[in-house]
């Protein structure tokens, strides 16, 4: 199954996104957004897939955000999305992209909705927070 997930290594909910992808058994394309943002259409496409609008893609929390202005309700999708193209660290993360859908796993058990039921075993968060059972079914 071919996955792609738009990878921040300094985020703790992107590495466990990466860890539950690898624990199905699945090696993911990983794209440094950061260094290689993807481009405006990729971004809008990635958006509308994922059953999101621009604002609940963008990232305010350790970003520019309110320096910039985006808290502006005036400013339309086309600026905002333009904003996350030139500012790559306020696009939320992670992104990722299957053949079963395309998701912004926040939080990490997101992903699970677009992975194959391969699990085999428990898997735990770096913070021990138990995500699959012994047998690698979905807690709650």
């Amino acid at each position: 199954m071919d996955v792609t997930i738009y990878h921040n290594p300094a985020c703790g909910t992107s590495r466990n996104v990466l860890a539950l992808i690898r624990a199905a058994g699945i090696e993911p394309a990983i794209v440094d957004y950061l260094k290689h943002p993807p481009s405006r259409e990729e971004l809008a496409r990635m958006i509308a897939d994922a059953g999101l609008t621009v604002r609940e893609a963008i990232r305010e929390k350790g970003t520019p955000y309110a320096a910039l202005g985006l808290d502006d309700p005036a400013l339309g999708h086309a600026a905002l999305i333009e904003a996350m193209i030139e500012t790559p660290i306020l696009i939320n993360r992670p992104f990722v992209v299957t053949p079963l859908g395309t998701r912004l796993a926040r939080p990490s058990e997101r992903v699970l909705e677009i992975l194959p039921e391969t699990f085999k075993a428990p898997f735990f968060k770096e913070d021990g927070e138990e995500v699959l059972n012994p047998e690698g079914k979905p807690l709650g």
